[in-house]
């Protein structure tokens, strides 16, 4: 018998000066059963940056053919697919070739630094392409505030994000567009 997704409650109270960007959006998320709080949680950051009216989780885990959330217009042309973790090459020429923009929260530490090296070349050439860097202290501290039924407010001032909840208040650490870094 296959395991089902565990559902989790979100509502993320968003205040993003870079973009102009203040809004309330309540979420259900389905995480998948392979699927660990930190991944779910930089699932949520994701949304959280890239706070949308149109923007929407996608299969992400569950499908080579869907990103972990998209934004589609209203002809269904991809205007943004967003993935979360380490994806491979292959699967983000695919999507640079689908959507207008791609991006990239990429975690995990040591693995990721190899990984964001190794896409270097992926970066030069893809000109939609944008990677955004988690440190682990910040995924992991990220991951600490997963509740089934959980109230966020993301603050994001120019490269510094604050993450609270009724309990604590985080600052994340994370590299903003690697592409900008890339020579």
């Amino acid at each position: 018998m296959a395991l089902k997704a565990t559902i989790f409650k979100a509502q993320l109270q968003i205040s993003d000066t870079n973009r102009h960007y203040y809004q309330t959006h309540t979420l259900t998320i389905a995480r998948h059963p392979s699927e660990t709080d930190e991944r779910m949680m930089v699932r949520i950051l994701a949304f959280a940056g890239q706070a949308h009216e149109a923007l929407l989780f996608g299969k992400g885990l569950s499908s080579d053919d869907e990103p972990d959330l998209w934004r589609k217009d209203l002809t269904g042309a991809i205007q943004e697919w967003i993935d979360v973790g380490l994806p491979d090459d292959k699967r983000l020429r695919r999507a640079c070739g689908r959507a207008q923009s791609v991006v990239v929260y990429s975690y995990g530490g040591s693995g990721a630094q190899i990984w964001r090296k190794d896409m270097g070349d992926l970066l030069k050439r893809s000109r939609n392409l944008k990677i955004h860097a988690i440190s682990q202290q910040a995924s992991q501290s990220l991951a600490l505030l997963a509740d089934r039924n959980m109230t966020l407010s993301f603050t994001f001032q120019d490269k510094e994000i604050w993450v609270s909840n009724e309990k604590q208040t985080l600052c994340l650490e994370m590299d903003w567009d690697i592409k900008n870094e890339t020579p």
